[in-house]
């Protein structure tokens, strides 16, 4: 499956003080990859919560390569890398340039509202598939 691919641009409150992306500010522009990649195979996450089907994180993975500054802008690329029964693994790395910032492995669990974990709606699989 080809990557799915954001810009960002980094901006001062994304930073610590000495102007240095703070290490869990990465996670909010995964996030915004992962709810994009989505969003670019017609899967809107809001909408699949308000039908029941709720993806929370339940396990991530994360190397720091090398810091991005104040500034910068980053490309977030995201592909999912397999769909299970009830979860989703993500694959993705943040860029500046051919410099690897960041690599995080993500897996989604499906839910209900109860917050059992349930199948992934068929409509859904094949979406991201």
């Amino acid at each position: 499956m080809e990557d799915h691919c954001i810009k960002k641009k980094i901006y001062y409150h994304d930073t610590d003080a000495g102007g240095v992306v703070y290490y869990a500010n990465y996670l909010k522009h995964l996030e915004e990859g992962r709810f994009e990649f989505c969003l670019s195979r017609g899967v809107n996450m809001a909408e699949s919560a308000k039908e029941g089907a709720i993806f929370p994180v339940v396990r991530l993975e994360i190397d720091y390569k090398s810091p991005a500054m104040y500034g910068d802008v980053v490309a977030v690329f995201t592909r999912i890398e397999k769909i299970g029964f009830s979860s989703i693994y993500f694959i993705q790395e943040i860029k500046k340039d051919d410099i690897t910032l960041v690599k995080a492995k993500t897996i989604w669990a499906c839910v209900n509202e109860a917050l059992k974990p349930q199948p992934i709606p068929e409509k859904i699989k094949q979406a991201l598939s």
